[in-house]
């Protein structure tokens, strides 16, 4: 389940909590709370998963390249050799098999460079979601807490002036 979503639904419940009269305070389904919370911890081991994914394909398109870099390299030396009489046909294969492994390893440097762009910008935005995930639930919880305490003091000013009128 996207982790978006469960906080979509976080929101949607806290919303349709029951307003205490007179304070900030909500009543909230524990039960329907805890789910989400749970949905949660389970759904951001997903999103890393995901992530590990995006590392290990990135690796597969890095081992194919050298795997097809080897090829090109074995091949422009088998050819070599096969017209190794011949001074300048041997000097042209060795120009050309060293421009194949120089582009070569351009390319798998560019791939690289390409799939280690990519896992940055995935595992930032994961980073971000997580950071905002965190912030919401700690501002959540620091809101309950001020409200909590908030209550309670109100509650005893109420006892106290009850105690008061009680004594007159």
């Amino acid at each position: 389940m996207d982790i978006l979503h469960l906080v979509d639904r976080l929101e949607e419940l806290f919303n349709d909590c029951f307003a205490i009269p007179l304070t900030n305070n909500v009543i909230v389904n524990e039960d329907r709370m805890l789910e989400i919370i749970d949905q949660m911890r389970i759904s951001i081991p997903d999103e890393v998963k995901n992530a590990q994914q995006i590392i290990a394909q990135r690796d597969r398109v890095l081992a194919q390249a050298q795997e097809e870099a080897h090829r090109t390299v074995k091949l422009a030396k088998d050819k070599g050799d096969d017209i190794i009489a011949r001074d300048a046909i041997v000097e042209a294969a060795q120009g050309r098999a060293d421009q194949i492994i120089a582009q070569a390893r351009v390319e798998v440097e560019n791939i690289r460079i390409e799939a280690d762009d990519y896992i940055i910008e995935t595992l930032g935005a994961l980073e971000n979601e997580l950071s905002n995930l965190i912030n919401q639930a700690r501002n959540g919880i620091a809101k309950l807490t001020a409200e909590r305490q908030g209550f309670a003091g109100e509650f005893e000013d109420s006892v106290e002036e009850a105690e008061k009128e009680a004594e007159e």
